[in-house]
Parts: structure tokens; sequence; C-alpha cells
């Protein structure tokens, strides 16, 4: 059976010849349009389009099989309408995957909140240690920092401001540093692969100050053991300070912020999705994903959003302060 998305793509090229007009105008990146139309030659057993100077061709099965192809999306269009016509209920299946340190704080309430929004809403939230790279995936997904090399939209939400934290015992017994210099000789909470190539601090008036942590004995990979290692004044770490926050407000005196005119790179926290047409409980829960951002987060503005126009970008941003149509208020 034929994928809509493959059937979608051959068409578009059959129209336009060309791969780089048809990917613009799906909104995806040309090797997935790509992939999808060799995916469709696969299956039918012989190449649809060749190659005539700037342009792509149709072969003579391709003339034959466009018919059908038109046929069967006008069908499937119309049942779509149909259905839409049926009922405005945002309904069906949603999968989210996270990044550990967002699952249980502030997305979890979130999504709780958005399936008390919509009552035919199954979703699957899921944790990960890697973000998805393929355009083939169909979860909605929230990241910790930068994901190069995806093929999935991109839209930054927000930026964690990131310090050093240690616990007030550990500073009783080893003191508290002056000077970003002072830090080799601390104890360090690493956290797995951040601080490999080193660590740039960022003064108002000094400058920066790079320096290569000390060997961890302790080695973590999930902000919150490297939190609760912190907290039971094992060594210093650095940590997002709204994650640093939100721990200080449970277990208040378990963390105290050090050197605190000297900060890190901020991390983005990023939306990965689908290109392409969405269904409408995708682009209902991206909605309310943007407008419950909290107000700690340092707003993205429209370049952030990577892979859409400038249009686009304005009406992804993120929202304001007043409370939205699901009950969130940043």
């Amino acid at each position: 059976m034929y994928a809509l998305d493959e059937l979608l793509a051959f068409d578009h090229v059959m129209r336009s010849g060309s791969l780089t007009r048809s990917a613009r105008t799906l909104d995806l990146a040309k090797s997935t349009l790509s992939r999808r139309i060799s995916q469709l030659e696969r299956q039918l057993g012989q190449p649809l389009l060749r190659r005539q100077s700037n342009r792509l061709l149709p072969t003579e099965a391709g003339q034959l099989f466009h018919a059908y192809c038109r046929q069967i999306l006008e069908l499937a269009e119309q049942g779509r309408q149909a259905l839409d016509e049926l009922s405005e209920e945002v309904s069906g299946e949603l999968r989210v995957a996270t990044h550990n340190a967002l699952a249980r704080s502030w997305l979890s309430k979130s999504l709780a909140a958005f399936m008390d929004c919509h009552p035919g809403i199954r979703l699957t939230l899921q944790t990960s240690t890697t973000p998805p790279l393929s355009a083939d995936t169909q979860a909605v997904t929230v990241w910790l920092g930068e994901v190069p090399g995806c093929e999935l939209r991109q839209e930054t939400l927000g930026w964690l401001g990131r310090g050093l934290y240690g616990h007030p015992d550990y500073f009783a017994r080893c003191g508290e540093p002056r000077h970003p210099s002072e830090l080799p000789r601390h104890a360090w909470i690493d956290l797995l692969g951040e601080t490999e190539q080193g660590l740039t601090l960022t003064h108002p008036a000094r400058g920066e100050f790079h320096f290569q942590p000390p060997d961890s004995r302790f080695r973590v990979d999930q902000h919150t053991l490297q939190g609760d290692a912190i907290a039971r004044g094992h060594g210093l770490g650095m940590m997002p300070h709204w994650l640093a926050t939100m721990r200080e407000r449970a277990h208040p005196g378990s963390l105290v912020h050090c050197l605190p005119e000297w900060s890190a790179t901020p991390v983005p926290v990023t939306l990965l999705y689908a290109f392409g047409p969405r269904p409408r409980r995708v682009t209902a829960l991206l909605d309310c994903l943007h407008q419950s951002v909290p107000s700690e987060w340092r707003p993205a503005g429209p370049s952030q959003v990577r892979g859409a126009s400038p249009a686009e970008s304005c009406q992804l941003g993120v929202a304001d302060t007043a409370t939205n149509r699901c009950g969130f208020s940043p």
C-alpha cells in the first residue's frame, strides 16, 4: 500500500518538474522528498521520473501512474474534509519525547493541563537520552540543547541561563571560590559530555575565563542526578538556574549559587516536530506548549525559529504573560 506522503511528493514533483521547488512548497527537506519518491518507485518496481537538463520528467510508467495518484489524493482529501465537518474535537493519539531534565517539571504539568482541556486525547510521554534526527518521526519533541543535523523543524522556546552551584556544607569544608581560577582545586560533579572541551565563564566587566574542570570522581547522565549529588555536598557543578531554583523551592538551603557574576553560555529549550501539514491535535499541542513557556526562561525571538519564514516565526513566538485558553499561566 502506498503512503499518502509518498504520493503527495510524487504529485508535486510531477507538476513542478523540480525537487527544489516541490520541497519548498511542501515545507520539506529536499533529501526527505527525494527519499519518499525513491520509496514509491521501489514499491512499484520501476522508475517514475527521469532527469533531463535541469528538469525532472515522467517516464511512461510515471505518466500512467500519476493519473491514479491524483485520484487517490483527491479521495483522501474528500475523506479528511468529511471528518473535519463531522467533528471539530481535538482527539486521537499523540506521542511526546523529551529530555529527562524537562519531563518531571514544566512539561509534565503542561501536558496534564492540555489533556484536561482535550478529553479525547491519548498521550504517551517518553524520555530519551538522544533527540530524534529523522524526518520520519511522528513525535513532538522538547529538548534541552541544540540539535544539529536534524531533519525536523526546530523552534527555540526559550533559553536557560547557567551558573555554578554547591551545597553550604561543601563550602564550609572546602571554602567558596572567589574567582574561576580557584575552581580546578574543587571537586566537580560532571554531567556526561558537558565539559569535555572545557568551560568558558563570562563576567560583564572582566570578560571571559576558560578553564578545564578537574576529572570528576562522580559523573552522571541526568540533570536530576547531578543536582542530587551537588545537594549532598559532593562537589560543585554547572546547572541551569531554572532547575536549581525549582530544587531550592522544594528543598530550601540545599543549593548555593557561587560566583554569581560569572555565567556560562545559556542552553536553548528546543521544540522539534515534522515539516508539512499537521493534524489538528498536533497543532493544538504546539499552541499550548508555546503558551505555557515559564516566564523565567529568556524568551526566543523570531530569528530563533529554524525552518520557518519571518512571518511564521512571529506566529510561533512565545506568548505573553496572559493566561491562555488551556489554563496555562507562564
